[in-house]
């Protein structure tokens, strides 16, 4: 017997990094929340690596800020050690990682969402999810507890049904040790959700004093501090070391002798694995001839001692683990804390969704993270904001919020999950990205901000930060306009950096143009250039450097957009319409994609069926205007 105890406008079901920032969006958006949690000690949990971004993930929480998320300052607020990846390379692919203190950031998180007006946290499970014709009507607890609710966003995690194993060990349980939830797979394929089992997993901790750090490459932090949030101002902090091992012809010997006894080979889980963060047994097996491979002992807090062994996720039994890992320089006396173990869960197929994130066949549910088959923490906290934001829209009756893939890495994720599918846990990369010359981590405020603007989330001062940003650029681009005369120090400065000296006037921006040639060092050249700030001069030189790629991108993203606009009715019936291939018409009729250029990027539809589409979009119109 169910008891009625309070009504809602949305639920969020899940408090892990999606949970969050669903919760914080629909309650900052002034609707009366709900955020379940299993267990309130598992709020923005970091079960896996403690770290907030990295390659391609770095784009997606800076984009998360820009939108309003919570992720970004967060990560600001509890790092131990910020470095920004990839520089050596573009800035397409230039990536902020931020080791943090895990337990920080989990109580950091955890008080945004208890000091959140019109959010209330609790912890409790729910196993059953009601519906009334056709829409969400409430859900269910455990004991019995009923909440209505008009919207429903689950954000589960790895913990539907979870199991986890180390080597011949295994037990019905969620990660580090928390309890699972078991009823709500159950529920969902009542309501027609195909489910799939995936496997992700993690290392083991072991501890710093334990190590031999002498033995290892330390591995510092940048200064000046780099940050994520554009709210952030100027980071000064000690930061801590994390240090670089490799593994060895020994390691590997007694990882391959004790294969067996993996779970993952010895057919005990049969759950998806995920291919681009692999265990250290997969690695030997597929990179059979690399002689080493390295390891990053990374601290998981200020105030502990265990070191999380990035590189090393692994399900081997324990006196495996312990053996494998004292061949490692630096970790010959090594004492594991936790062990590293692999989890199997369910989760769904994302194709049931739309680009809102939001079921095609129920009203008012939504879906986030890993329960949408993606891994990562980023991955996750970037659905739940989507999410989040479409649900409180979806209650308010406004129309929903599409990022594209033209828009962000965020349009990007939701696009391949919904449109695509996966068969194994889905992992954002910047491969994936078509356009990311344009979708860069450093423009993310300029791309995103004021889109996001009409959702509420956009404060006053994140929206004057970004205006001044703008006015900034504006009038950089105006100044490097002008025309300057040879004089003896600018030529200095040019064959400093290897370029030749002008002997003509020559203009401002084609000088900033050449090679290792800075804003900074014009602007102590010609006064007439205004003083800007880092993120605008970041701005200004990257537009300079790579400007005609960037127009020949923004082409492509106009011929993109165009398909993008072509809005394909619901009720569109693809088995009517002739010329249509059979697996068109099954594909089409299957996933009901919204427009025409999401119906093109479904796997089995033809450039010759986009055309029939295209005929067929046009005799409906004239039919209307003949109609009319």
């Amino acid at each position: 017997m169910s008891i009625l105890t309070e009504q809602f406008d949305i639920v969020v079901a899940g408090a892990g990094h999606a949970g969050v920032e669903a919760s914080l969006a629909c309650a900052r958006m002034g609707l009366k929340t709900l955020c379940l949690c299993l267990n309130l000690d598992s709020v923005a949990l970091c079960a896996c690596n403690p770290a907030i971004g990295g390659t391609s993930k770095g784009h997606l929480v800076r984009e998360i800020d820009a939108l309003g998320g919570e992720m970004g300052l967060a990560a600001d607020d509890t790092f131990l050690q910020m470095r920004m990846l990839n520089l050596s390379k573009g800035p397409a692919v230039h990536s902020l990682r931020a080791q943090i203190d895990k337990n920080r950031y989990h109580l950091r998180m955890k008080r945004a969402l208890e000091s959140q007006e019109n959010l209330t946290l609790r912890q409790d499970e729910v196993e059953r999810i009601i519906v009334k014709n056709g829409s969400i009507s409430g859900i269910i607890c455990a004991g019995g507890m009923e909440y209505s609710c008009r919207a429903l966003v689950i954000c589960a995690g790895v913990y539907l049904k979870a199991k986890i194993h180390i080597g011949e060990f295994s037990r019905e349980q969620g990660p580090s040790g928390l309890a699972r939830a078991s009823a709500l797979s159950g529920s969902l394929s009542e309501l027609g959700f195909s489910l799939r089992r995936f496997k992700t997993g993690t290392p083991p901790r072991v501890s710093l004093r334990s190590l031999d750090l002498s033995k290892m490459e330390p591995q510092f932090g940048d200064v000046p501090i780099p940050r994520f949030s554009f709210l952030t101002d100027k980071l000064e902090r000690e930061q801590m070391r994390c240090y670089l091992t490799y593994t060895n012809a020994e390691t590997h010997a007694a990882i391959l002798s004790n294969l067996d006894r993996s779970p993952m080979f010895s057919g005990k889980i049969n759950a998806a694995p995920t291919r681009y963060c692999p265990s250290i047994e997969d690695k030997l097996i597929r990179f059979k001839d690399k002689e080493r491979h390295q390891l990053f002992i990374e601290p998981e807090g200020e105030f502990t001692d265990e070191m999380y062994v990035q590189g090393f996720s692994t399900s081997l039994p324990k006196d495996v683990q312990r053996e494998a890992l004292r061949t490692i320089p630096g970790l010959e006396n090594a004492e594991i804390m936790r062990y590293g173990y692999a989890i199997e869960y369910d989760c769904i197929d994302p194709t049931a969704l739309d680009l809102t994130l939001g079921s095609k066949a129920i009203a008012g549910l939504y879906f986030a993270g890993q329960i949408n088959g993606s891994s990562g923490y980023e991955e996750a906290a970037a659905q739940g904001l989507l999410a989040g934001v479409n649900a409180a829209l979806y209650v308010r009756g406004e129309e929903p919020l599409i990022l594209r893939r033209s828009d962000a890495y965020i349009g990007v994720l939701a696009d391949d999950l919904a449109t695509k599918g996966t068969n194994e846990p889905y992992r954002m990369m910047t491969s994936r990205a078509e356009y990311r010359l344009v979708l860069r981590q450093d423009n993310a405020d300029l791309r995103l901000t004021e889109l996001g603007r009409r959702t509420g989330l956009i404060s006053s001062a994140r929206y004057d930060r970004l205006m001044a940003k703008k006015e900034q650029v504006e009038k950089a681009k105006t100044a490097l306009s002008a025309t300057v005369p040879p004089s003896e120090n600018l030529n200095a400065l040019l064959e400093g950096k290897g370029e030749n000296p002008i002997v003509t006037g020559a203009k401002l921006m084609n000088l900033l143009k050449r090679e290792g040639v800075r804003y900074t060092e014009l602007l102590s050249l010609f006064p007439s250039l205004p003083p800007i700030s880092d993120e605008a001069t970041l701005e200004i030189e990257t537009e300079a450097h790579y400007g005609g790629y960037i127009e020949r991108e923004n082409e492509r993203i106009r011929r993109f957009e165009s398909q993008e606009s072509i809005i394909l009715p619901a009720d569109l019936d693809y088995n009517a319409i002739g010329g249509l291939r059979l697996e068109a018409r099954q594909k089409l009729s299957a996933l009901r994609p919204m427009n025409l250029g999401q119906a093109s990027r479904i796997s089995g539809v033809s450039p010759a069926d986009i055309a029939v589409l295209m005929i067929r979009l046009k005799e409906l119109e004239r039919a209307k205007g003949g109609a009319e």
